[in-house]
């Protein structure tokens, strides 16, 4: 009997983890290939929960997919581990037992970390490996990402007409990581073709309970739930869960009320949770009517965005010619020398001083903390440059919430420099997300909610800038980067320096067709060590032959050598000023005389063609 049919008047209980069991054993690299190396292991555990009173088991097969497979580089054996999968839980399976093939979802946090074509190719391989060995239904897993899910429960749909589980995962009670209220993502899901939908994975059985209090019993798939053991602990370099069983049997009645009707367990149950699950509801008959608790969460949100005390820089620069300078945060903790600079570029008139995150995974003062201090002591606007290499998604959160708290409203998103390029080169780089995402991040706060699509009470009001790396190659396919990026929301863009006037021409005339405004990034050399450093060490900087070679003819006159550079920054400026607003002036060597002297000859060029202008436009 197709166990749809039964359960019409039973309650199913399935099985519970088969990774975190595996996990406590000591297998901790690719659990999926243990079908061929421990077969016995793997027919064991499915047969401890078959003991334990599960009518359903699901294969070892969460993450065999070329996608996942392919980290350990077992992308080749995609088939084969899925077939023998099938065929050990057989070998376990009791006449009265049903077994489910499990894909797990590929996308995390980070949505666009895999695109949908990968997906499809990837899921279509697995799905049949698992329908060729004669599943009795296929369970779509730990799913954050509603677009995968939608697509993959398409395809499966229309691959087979046996029963489909399709379970999401929350960061949130109640909500989807795009803010999906659970209720409607179950009405989505069971009209897409699942026969059963719920949650599954990151809740414990309280607040899974609490997510199910929103959903109403939908009228043709029946519900689900795979709760965690509780939140894990990490002791001695090792995950472990702690929940106990019998908290689950307390549970269980509460599972029932909610109109669930095959209820197993994830990350961190045993064969023990899953009996105390049995043994409170084999031989129970399902409740057919529920009140479910509407949860209004979208209305909700806050309208109130904290208003910046600057007039965004990207309206500025669209309106009239603006010059930003960058000024590094010191290494050492004497910071007497950057304030004399802050204050004298203000004093000039500036309209940003930008702070870089540790440019070349060097260790600096934070640029948060510096930044709030130029803010209020010296009156200037401060750009806090952000990358994605020093903090993973709970660190990035955390600091833009911060930055909001103080009020430092003007953001740069960067990827940034690896960790190896600097002192440290042992070090981590996470790059949780890359540049692209960190921009979307900010984007979803300004709308008032945290990544995982929780109301944050206020909408955040931060200015996003972009990078963009023009000294490449084929610059038609660094603008298709900006484009991207400009799609993901990036409101207005700061280039690496540029050293020629052929590239400026080229920067031009490849982005004059785009609205969103560009800052020219222009960089004074002082020498030809800094010249050579520059264009082989550094990322994203190439120089001009012509200015190599005029910098290396002053190598024996290093006083001579900072004027050239002052020279042809000045030559740079005066075709820059023609063709963008916007001056990013970057300081080297925290010689700040240097970038006074420029802005205030950038301020001198730019007001000479806004007259020019002026008089061309009265003479026309």
């Amino acid at each position: 009997m197709n166990f749809l049919k039964r359960m019409e008047n039973e309650i199913l209980i399935a099985d519970g983890a088969m990774g975190t069991l595996l996990y406590s054993y000591g297998k901790d690299s690719c659990l999926e290939q243990l079908n061929l190396s421990h077969p016995e292991q793997i027919i064991g555990i499915h047969k401890a929960y078959l003991d334990a009173g599960a009518d359903i088991i699901q294969t070892n097969t969460y993450a065999a997919n070329y996608l996942k497979l392919s980290r350990y580089g077992l992308e080749d054996s995609v088939k084969e581990i899925n077939k023998v999968a099938v065929q050990l839980a057989k070998q376990a399976s009791t006449p009265n037992s049903y077994i489910i093939g499990s894909i797990g979802g590929n996308r995390g946090i980070n949505p666009q970390s895999v695109s949908i074509e990968d997906i499809k190719s990837s899921f279509q391989e697995q799905l049949y490996a698992l329908l060729l060995e004669g599943v009795d239904g296929i369970l779509l897993e730990t799913y954050y990402n509603l677009e995968e899910l939608e697509t993959v429960l398409t395809i499966a749909r229309k691959a087979t007409d046996l029963p489909i589980i399709a379970s999401v995962s929350t960061q949130e009670v109640g909500l989807l990581q795009n803010h999906t209220p659970i209720a409607e993502a179950m009405q989505r899901l069971e009209n897409f073709g699942a026969d059963i939908v719920g949650l599954n994975c990151r809740l414990g059985p309280h607040h899974m309970l609490m997510a199910l209090e929103q959903i109403p019993i939908l009228s043709k798939a029946y519900l689900s739930a795979y709760p965690n053991a509780g939140l894990p602990s990490y002791t001695d370099g090792e995950f472990h869960y702690d929940g106990e069983a019998d908290y689950f049997r307390k549970s269980a009645h509460a599972f029932r009320n909610q109109g669930v009707r095959l209820l197993g367990g994830c990350c961190g149950t045993t064969p023990e949770h899953i009996r105390a699950f049995a043994t409170e509801l084999k031989g129970t008959v399902p409740v057919h009517e529920k009140k479910a608790i509407i949860k209004e969460e979208r209305i909700l949100i806050s309208s109130k965005t904290s208003k910046p005390e600057f007039t965004p820089l990207q309206e500025i620069v669209k309106e009239r010619s603006s010059i930003i300078v960058e000024l590094d945060p010191p290494r050492k903790l004497d910071t007497t020398k950057f304030f004399e600079g802050a204050k004298a570029l203000k004093k000039i008139g500036i309209d940003a001083l930008t702070l870089a995150d540790n440019s070349l995974a060097t260790p600096r003062i934070s640029n948060s903390a510096l930044g709030y201090l130029v803010k209020t002591e010296t009156g200037q606007r401060p750009l806090i440059h952000i990358t994605c290499r020093d903090r993973n998604i709970i660190g990035l959160q955390s600091h833009l919430l911060g930055l909001h708290t103080l009020g430092l409203n003007d953001l740069l998103a960067i990827t940034g420099d690896p960790a190896r390029v600097g002192d440290f080169p042992g070090a981590s780089s996470v790059y949780d997300v890359s540049s692209f995402e960190l921009i979307q991040m900010i984007k979803q706060l300004n709308e008032g909610l945290s990544l995982s699509g929780k109301d944050l009470g206020q909408k955040t009001a931060f200015s996003i800038a972009a990078a963009f790396n023009p000294n490449v190659r084929q610059i038609d396919k660094a603008v298709q980067r900006l484009e991207k990026k400009i799609s993901y929301g990036a409101d207005y863009f700061i280039t690496q320096p540029v050293y020629s006037e052929e590239k400026l021409i080229s920067v031009y005339e490849e982005t004059k067709h785009l609205d969103t405004p560009i800052y020219i990034g222009l960089m004074p050399l002082t020498s030809s060590k800094n010249t050579e450093f520059l264009h082989h060490e550094v990322p994203g900087i190439k120089i001009a032959d012509s200015v190599r070679d005029t910098m290396a003819a002053l190598q024996d006159n290093p006083q001579q050598a900072v004027q050239e550079g002052i020279k042809i920054t000045k030559a740079l400026i005066d075709i820059a000023a023609e063709l963008f607003n916007g001056i990013y002036l970057i300081t080297p060597f925290m010689r700040y005389e240097i970038s006074v002297e420029l802005s205030e000859y950038a301020h001198r060029t730019t007001e000479k063609l806004r007259r020019k202008h002026r008089v061309n436009n009265i003479n026309n």
